[in-house]
């Protein structure tokens, strides 16, 4: 099976999520389960089904979250030298189109979050991040539009 590169606290995240699932909401789930048994009738039992939907999101997160902690590749940024755009990076790069600068972390596809501008390396922007230096421009051809990019700064933490 392939490695899944990921920073450390995106790691961390995903663990916290997995002991969360496994401490709080399979057993409230269980005892979510056998309240609603006591209510009679299953085949009209409202609680109970949605109960049991419930345990079948959970248990298949907690498999998907155990399948992604044993096959990561846990990457501590702070000791990646280089000059170049890698994997963990956060880069600044200047946005020609809309004279804005903006900050990117390139990790992993399971911690990509745009929002907080952490973005999967297997994503377009991420893509054509990769193995640049700064002064380098970038295009992008992302699907909405295409998206030109000055890198700035690189640096790892």
């Amino acid at each position: 099976m392939k490695r899944i590169p990921m920073t450390e606290q995106g790691f961390r995240k995903m663990k916290e999520e997995l002991e969360r699932l496994l401490r709080v909401e399979r057993p409230k789930n269980i005892k979510d389960i056998e309240e609603a048994r006591s209510h009679g009738d299953l085949s009209e039992n409202a609680e109970y089904h949605a109960a049991k939907e419930r345990q079948s999101f959970v248990e298949g997160r907690i498999q998907e979250l155990q399948s992604k902690t044993a096959l990561a590749q846990v990457i501590d940024t702070s000791k990646i030298k280089s000059d170049r755009v890698t994997f963990g990076a956060k880069v600044k790069v200047y946005d020609l189109g809309t004279d804005e600068e903006r900050l990117f972390q390139l990790v992993g596809p399971d911690e990509a979050d745009a929002g907080s501008g952490r973005i999967s390396i297997t994503s377009p922007v991420g893509r054509g991040l990769m193995s640049k230096e700064v002064g380098d421009t970038v295009v992008v051809n992302a699907p909405a539009k295409t998206i030109e990019y000055e890198i700035i700064e690189i640096s790892f933490e």
